[in-house]
């Protein structure tokens, strides 16, 4: 059987492109350590509908 990890998948969301107006979703589908990282998640990563570096925010 396989252990059951503290590691969980989180999905990432632009935080910038909703306030843009513009069609579609910049997403990124990631892992945390849910004992290390309580709190959600906030890292830049590329939107490429922007084409810039954007904050990308936890959903749930």
């Amino acid at each position: 059987m396989a252990k059951k990890g503290n590691r969980i998948q989180v999905i990432l969301e632009c935080t910038e492109h909703k306030a843009s107006g513009k069609a579609g979703t910049s997403r990124y589908i990631t892992t945390k350590n849910k004992k290390n990282t309580p709190g959600r998640m906030e890292i830049k990563k590329f939107n490429p509908i922007l084409k810039k570096m954007t904050v990308h925010k936890e959903i749930k």
